[in-house]
C-alpha cells in the first residue's frame, strides 16, 4: 500500500519536473524519427530498412534530417526574435525574416545554379538584413507590438512580391519555386541540407551557451548594461544567430510559416521565459512537430503528398488568431 502510494508520488513529481519534460520530448522525437524513416509509399519495419541502404540513405534519411534541422532552426531563431524584439508576436515568418532568406535563396539559385550550397549563406545574408531592418525601425519608431508587427508585414509583402517577379522574370531561377514558398521537403537536397544542418547546430551551441546574457538582453537595453553585459556586441550575435537559423533552415525547407512563432509559444507555457531551457525546448518541440507534420503529409494523404508548409499553416493560423485575440496589440 505505501509502496504504491510513493509510486504514484514519484509519477506525479516526475511528470511536473521539468528535466521529465526535456525526457518525454527526447523520446518522442526519437520514435518519431524511426516511424518517419520506415513510413513512406512502402512501409518497412526498421530490420527490414536497415537491409535497404539506398532508400534509407538517399531517400528516408535526408528528408527525416531537413525536417528536425529545419524546425529546430525556425522555433530556435522565433525564441531569440521573440526575446529581443520583446514581443511574442514576432515569429520570423511574420516580420519577414523567412521572406528575405527565401528571396536570397532565389537570387542565389539565379547567380549560382550549379553551387547550391552557396544557398544557406544567401539565405543567412536575407535573414540578417531582415531582421537587422526591422530591429531598427523598431527601434527608431518605437518599439510597440503593433509597430513591429506592421513593419514586419510590410517587409515580408515588399520580399515576397520581389520573390514572385524575380521568377516572372527569370522562370528557371527556381522549378519548385510553388513548393519552395509553402514550404516542403519533398525535393530537399543534401549538398544544401548537409551545410545547413551543421550551421544550425554550431549556432544552437552558441545560442545555448550564452542563455544567460540573452535572457539579460531581455530585461532591456538599459538594465543589461547596467548588468555588465556589452549590450551593442550581444545583441548583434544574437541577432546574426537568429538570421544564421532561419536562413539555414529556409535554403533547404522554403517558407514554412507560423512554426517559429507557435512553438516558443507553447514552450513558454510549459517553462516560463528562463532561456536556458526556454530555448533548447522549442528547439526539440520544432523537430518534433514538423517532422510529425511532414509524416502525416506524406503518408495520410498517398498517394498524392501535401506540402509541410500547409499542414503547419492549418495548425498555426488559428493558434495565431487566438493569440491576437487573448492579448492587446500595440
Amino acid at each position: 500500500m505505501h509502496g504504491g502510494v510513493k509510486a504514484m508520488k514519484f509519477l506525479r513529481n516526475f511528470f511536473h519536473s521539468k528535466g521529465a519534460i526535456f525526457a518525454v520530448s527526447t523520446l518522442a522525437l526519437i520514435l518519431v524519427i524511426i516511424v518517419s524513416l520506415c513510413v513512406g509509399v512502402v512501409i518497412y519495419t526498421p530490420v527490414q530498412l536497415l537491409e535497404l541502404p539506398d532508400i534509407l540513405r538517399y531517400i528516408r534519411f535526408p528528408r527525416v534530417m531537413a525536417a528536425v534541422f529545419a524546425g529546430a532552426g525556425l522555433a530556435g531563431a522565433g525564441v531569440i526574435i521573440q526575446t529581443l524584439l520583446g514581443n511574442s508576436l514576432a515569429g520570423p515568418n511574420i516580420i519577414g525574416v523567412n521572406s528575405g532568406a527565401g528571396f536570397m535563396t532565389l537570387v542565389a539559385a539565379l547567380i549560382f545554379p550549379l553551387i547550391p550550397q552557396m544557398q544557406p549563406l544567401a539565405a543567412f545574408l536575407g535573414a540578417l538584413f531582415s531582421v537587422m531592418l526591422i530591429y531598427l525601425l523598431s527601434r527608431k519608431a518605437g518599439t510597440s507590438k503593433m509597430t513591429i508587427l506592421l513593419s514586419g508585414v510590410v517587409l515580408n509583402s515588399l520580399l515576397n512580391a520581389a520573390s514572385e517577379a524575380l521568377c516572372t522574370f527569370f522562370p528557371d531561377v527556381h522549378m519548385s519555386y510553388a513548393a519552395f514558398r509553402v514550404g516542403g521537403l519533398a525535393t530537399v537536397q543534401t549538398l544544401v541540407l548537409y551545410p545547413a544542418a551543421i550551421l544550425i547546430t554550431v549556432l544552437f551551441i552558441i545560442v545555448q551557451c550564452r542563455a544567460n546574457t540573452l535572457e539579460l538582453l531581455s530585461l532591456g537595453d538599459d538594465t543589461a548594461f547596467t548588468l555588465g553585459v556589452s549590450v551593442k556586441k550581444y545583441r548583434l550575435l544574437f541577432l546574426v544567430c537568429a538570421a544564421g537559423m532561419a536562413g539555414a533552415a529556409v535554403s533547404f525547407a522554403g517558407l514554412i510559416g507560423f512554426l517559429g512563432l507557435i512553438v516558443p509559444h507553447g514552450a513558454r507555457l510549459v517553462v516560463g521565459d528562463e532561456i536556458k531551457k526556454l530555448f533548447p525546448l522549442s528547439v526539440l518541440w520544432g523537430s518534433l512537430l514538423l517532422l510529425v507534420c511532414d509524416t502525416v503529409a506524406r503518408t495520410v494523404f498517398a498517394p498524392f503528398e501535401l506540402s509541410v508548409g500547409i499542414v503547419i499553416s492549418i495548425i498555426g493560423a488559428p493558434i495565431f488568431i487566438r493569440m491576437l485575440l487573448k492579448r492587446k496589440v500595440g
